[in-house]
């Protein structure tokens, strides 16, 4: 099937109206009705400041990124970056055209997961 992978790049504690940005995100896809998503905390990065963060056993509170991601349909992705708009947050993402499915399907997944073709 194709779609797309969507992934966004949040700091561990930005926070929208109060929740956790890789929280909200996560909520939010849920909400909207997407299949799935997943958030990974980051070892180590940069940004667009250039400034090196690294995620270090003394550290309480780190400031490195999470990155969110999806896998989505098309409608499913412009969805999400449509409520993202609405919200007028400011997020940082990558937005790629993907082919997925499931490798030996059962009954229950819809057939069009099933293809590779």
């Amino acid at each position: 099937m194709n779609g797309s992978f969507l992934r966004f790049y949040v700091h561990e504690g930005h926070r929208i109206h109060g929740v956790l940005a890789w929280e909200w995100l996560l909520k939010k896809a849920n909400d909207l009705g997407l299949q799935g998503g997943s958030a990974f905390r980051a070892l180590a990065g940069f940004g667009r400041h250039h400034i090196l963060h690294e995620q270090t056993f003394f550290e309480l509170a780190g400031s490195v990124a999470v990155e969110v991601e999806f896998i989505v349909t098309e409608a499913e992705g412009h969805k999400l970056v449509e409520l993202l708009h609405k919200e007028k947050l400011r997020i940082f993402f990558a937005y790629i055209p993907a082919r997925f499915g499931i490798i030996n399907p059962d009954d229950e997944d819809p057939p069009e997961l099933a293809s590779i073709d």
